[in-house]
């Protein structure tokens, strides 16, 4: 492997960009589990077994929010700090942190390098992908930075002022990255923030963080680009700001209405906006997700799969799949050939993407549920739960991860990764690319439906 080059070369073939960023992703998490391994990583100095480890890696890299070993209460500050990087890494991508320092050391970035840079943010074009990555990261920084100033005060009075900073920080990088980990453990293990459940600045600054980091670093290029005037902004923009705000409002009611009807006004308004914001990608939570109603934790098993939006810290399905086959089908229902929103026609290879992401991410989420099931003889909405969460690399859960057994612990993982990396990346990456075939076969009709 020459890192150098971010290139990976054998006698006959030269290694895919798809395939890059998989192989960058797996050296980020041995590595990581392999650091997380050191005694001095642990708070009582003791080696942490490499499964656990590995799990630990795993969510972090994949800014899920899974975890096995309580963050505050098994790991040292240096743990902690090695956590939050892979974060930070995992929240931007291996592939964009590796070509900044490339940038750092005085190299050129060379045409295929740009290429792994386009597929890792998902940007549209390869023109003006360098300055793309220098907004991304300076924005990023700010963002970070900002949030960890608005928290500070709240967490300085109740840990101190050198605690107090480095808590405020490590929270506002978690959910900017919408990773979910938390260092509240120190008040009761695997608690997240539900000792700030009627704390309005932390619950509106974390649920601010969530929400710009989930959105997309391209959404906020548009946005800075267009002056905020809706007539210019892109396609994509306009979605990802309308199904944000569908998803975000809808079962942030819906939550109001019959989820919190035993709390106080101003907290029930704050849990139910706040769970409807941290479902879809974040993992964080204020109250306790077993007192959900069933029909209440499917609702969030499915924003859980829906996910962010694309080139985002985020993982799940995106909120533009679900977006452009809602339209689909409308177009079906309307009798019309084309799928069009906003004055604008969507293509025939978006929507075949779109639901072909559907049908990975449904498969992924039905097989690992089955497992956890049949391993774990838990119920099945809990395990459902449990998968979507790692699938949409969310990090919520409804307490079961600790206790799960090793091939449980192995699906959780795999779908992490698969959840961060993209099901298609790991499709494009495995499977060699065709040409289509010169001409083109006859056309008949298939009845469906």
């Amino acid at each position: 492997m020459n890192i150098g080059f971010l290139r990976l070369r054998s006698k006959n073939r030269t290694t895919s960009s798809f395939q890059v960023i998989l192989l960058g992703f797996l050296a980020l998490i041995l590595l990581g589990a392999l650091v997380l391994m050191l005694p001095f990583c642990s708070r009582d100095g003791s080696v942490t077994p490499f499964g656990d480890t590995l799990f630990t890696a795993v969510s972090a890299s994949c800014v899920t929010g899974l975890v096995v070993r309580d963050t505050a209460t098994h790991w040292s500050p240096f743990g902690q700090l090695v956590i939050l990087i892979l974060i930070q890494i995992g929240g931007l991508g291996v592939i964009t942190v590796a070509l900044t320092f490339f940038r750092l050391w005085g190299r050129r970035i060379s045409l295929a390098q740009r290429n792994m840079m386009q597929q890792s943010i998902s940007a549209p074009q390869v023109g003006g992908i360098i300055r793309r990555m220098g907004f991304l990261l300076k924005g990023s920084i700010c963002i970070e930075l900002g949030g960890a100033v608005l928290l500070a005060p709240v967490f300085i009075r109740d840990f101190g002022l050198a605690k107090g900073l480095w808590y405020s920080l490590f929270h506002s990088i978690s959910a900017f990255c919408n990773a979910g980990f938390d260092l509240m453990g120190v008040r009761e293990k695997y608690s997240s923030l539900s000792s700030f459940a009627d704390n309005a600045p932390v619950n509106l600054v974390v649920m601010a963080l969530i929400v710009v980091g989930g959105i997309g670093f391209l959404v906020w290029e548009d946005l800075r680009k267009t002056g905020l005037r809706p007539r210019r902004l892109r396609l994509q923009t306009k979605l990802v700001l309308a199904a944000s705000a569908v998803l975000i409002l809808v079962p942030a009611a819906l939550n109001f209405l019959l989820e919190y009807r035993e709390l106080p006004l101003g907290e029930r308004v704050l849990a139910s906006l706040f769970q409807s914001v941290t479902t879809r990608t974040a993992g964080f939570n204020t109250t306790d997700l077993n007192q959900f109603s069933e029909p209440g934790q499917l609702q969030m098993i499915f924003l859980m799969l829906v996910g962010g939006s694309p080139g985002s810290t985020a993982g799940g399905m995106k909120t533009t799949t679900i977006t452009v086959l809602f339209l689909a089908g409308l177009t079906v229902f309307r009798r019309r050939d084309d799928v069009e929103c906003f004055r604008r026609r969507i293509g025939q290879d978006v929507i075949r993407n779109a639901g072909t992401i559907l049908f990975l991410y449904l498969a992924l989420f039905t097989v690992g549920s089955a497992i956890l099931c049949r391993t774990e003889g838990l119920p099945l909405l809990t395990c459902m739960f449990e998968t979507a969460s790692a699938v949409g690399t969310v990090g919520l859960t409804l307490g079961i991860t600790p206790g799960l057994h090793t091939a449980s612990r192995v699906v959780l993982m795999v779908l992490m990764f698969l959840g961060r990396v993209g099901a298609l990346t790991l499709v494009y990456a495995l499977l060699p690319g065709g040409k289509n075939p010169p001409g083109r076969k006859p056309l008949e009709t298939v009845t469906v439906g």
